[in-house]
């Protein structure tokens, strides 16, 4: 089933972002486009675009598993690059590791042909904002 979970951030949208939902897991997907070219010696894909697709993936599925929350802020992120992306499209998963009353920890990899032989890998904490929630029993029990 395709969700437009990302539809409304105008970053997600430039990088042409798709969001495919199988039951309780999000796989976004980033077409290869000529504009997330970082090093056209190569070719290899920009370090930006993947951080952001791998972010993203991360906050569509904090925003699955809580979906009366705003859109997750991000409190901390690092990604680690572990191979030049191809110029071929880029999917990505992200896992909530562990979730508390007020903050999620999320792991997310993006690969390309095999998913088994990442490009990047994050890990971020995302702010729970429940005073926004409609449904704050989706949260964690305090």
């Amino acid at each position: 089933m395709t969700v437009a979970l990302l539809d409304t951030l105008p970053y997600a949208r430039f990088l042409g972002l798709k969001t495919q939902v199988n039951g309780d897991e999000v796989t976004v997907t980033m077409p290869f486009d000529d504009k997330l070219i970082g090093n056209p010696l190569l070719p290899a894909l920009h370090g930006g675009s993947t951080a952001a697709l791998l972010e993203m993936a991360a906050m569509a599925q904090v925003s699955l598993t809580y979906p009366g929350l705003r859109l997750p802020r991000p409190i901390n992120v690092t990604v680690a690059y572990l191979r030049s992306g191809k110029p071929v499209d880029v999917f990505a998963r992200a896992r909530i590791n562990r979730a508390g009353r007020r903050v999620a920890y999320v792991i997310a990899e993006a690969w390309q042909e095999n998913h088994a032989q990442p490009i990047a890998s994050l890990t971020a904490h995302f702010l729970l904002d429940e005073a926004a929630s409609d449904d704050a029993s989706r949260l964690p029990p305090k």
